[in-house]
């Protein structure tokens, strides 16, 4: 039997809240051409929403962020290279053989660019109700031009599922702005001079938060905040430059969230277990994608934290690739041990990529349905935590 939207909603919060629900939830994340691959596999529609699909228990969904709303301008387009120019003020890149973007112009580098930088109003209705183009929605693993607003898409989720906003954390809005080479010039340059241009965007953040959970009008479970301050070896700048700069900013996130009685999901790609302590003070409630090449394992980190954490993520995507089926049971039930009492949302450790078949994300989903079902029984792979 599917579930309503308020029953998941209860499932994920029960989660985040470190109590048992029927079942673990499941939430996910997708590449682009995992849903092609899907669309041809599974003798889908066009209009295939995997959410539905596999009735999956949660959706992030993101509102216009960028600095000027401005709509994205086509600068180039063809079948193999598109170029646009987006609300960032940034020239950005797609091409047919490359999965990501490519940046190639930022008009914000100095410090005198920041200093004069004005942002739009964060409350601005068009970031919530109309449908503009914007660079993290449109800009992606291809280009989507033509989104329904972001009102729009949270009330076609809400019927079906617990849904999710999200904001940008500093870095991740941050490097947008200047470019990632240059974050990290500015930091030896004039970290004073940086962080109270960081204070700034942390003005417009906590905005980006107020206008969508009042745009949103109720459907809202909680925010994804994005902050990729890491990578697979630890942070990618100091960890007492982050505590200076960013932990106050991402404290003044987490606030706005909880004024609205709801809850914090940080994405940070990599390993940032130097500051997971800080994370927690400031009032993070749970944490994604928890990477398995990044050498975080979801059991541990339960056994370390408790029920002061949750988390969301760590199913290694690099196993799903196998197809191995054995692998997979391994891997899911094994994960499957973070869900004792609560404190554990089933994912990916990101997104689903296009060599993992979809024949094997349904066997993961129907692991998790069978196996996920309190109270747990994971047989031989049941493990302490």
């Amino acid at each position: 039997m599917r579930n309503d939207a308020k029953a998941k909603t209860e499932r994920v919060l029960a989660a985040i809240q470190h109590r048992e629900a029927d079942r673990v939830p499941v939430g996910e994340f997708f590449w682009t051409n995992f849903l092609r691959r899907a669309r041809r596999e599974l003798d889908v529609a066009d209009d295939f929403d995997p959410y539905r699909y596999w009735d999956l228990d949660m959706v992030v969904v993101n509102p216009n962020m960028d600095p000027h709303i401005t709509g994205i301008e086509v600068l180039q387009d063809t079948p193999q290279r598109k170029v646009v120019r987006t609300g960032f003020g940034v020239t950005i890149e797609r091409r047919a053989d490359f999965p990501m973007p490519n940046y190639l112009d930022f008009e914000t580098t100095s410090y005198d660019d920041m200093d004069a930088l004005e942002f739009d109003d964060p409350l601005d209705p068009r970031r919530y109700h109309e449908a503009i183009d914007d660079q993290i929605n449109a800009v992606t693993d291809t280009l989507n031009l033509g989104y329904p607003s972001f009102v729009d898409r949270v009330s076609a989720c809400a019927d079906h599922t617990c849904v999710f906003g999200s904001v940008c954390e500093i870095q991740e809005q941050l490097w947008r702005v200047i470019g990632p080479e240059n974050v990290y010039y500015k930091i030896a340059e004039d970290p004073d001079r940086l962080a109270a241009f960081i204070e700034r965007l942390g003005d417009f953040l906590v905005g980006i938060v107020e206008g969508q959970i009042a745009a949103a009008a109720g459907k809202l479970a909680g925010l994804y905040v994005w902050g990729d301050v890491a990578y697979d070896q630890g942070m990618l700048f100091s960890p007492d430059f982050w505590r200076r700069a960013h932990k106050p900013q991402l404290a003044r996130i987490c606030d706005a969230v909880h004024a609205h009685g709801l809850k914090v999901i940080y994405h940070g790609c990599g390993n940032a277990s130097a500051i997971f302590e800080d994370m927690i003070e400031v009032g993070v409630d749970a944490y994604n994608p928890l990477e398995a090449k990044a050498g975080l394992d979801v059991v541990e980190l339960k056994r370390r934290f408790g029920d002061r954490w949750a988390f969301n993520g760590n199913i290694d995507v690099r196993v799903l690739a196998t197809g191995d089926r054995d692998a997979v049971r391994r891997e899911v039930l094994t994960k499957l041990n973070a869900a004792k009492g609560g404190g554990f949302i089933l994912q990916s450790d990101h997104s689903v990529p296009d060599n993992v078949a979809p024949a094997t994300y349904d066997y993961l989903v129907n692991l998790v349905r069978e196996h996920g079902t309190y109270p747990l029984d994971l047989g031989e792979f049941d493990r302490q935590v």
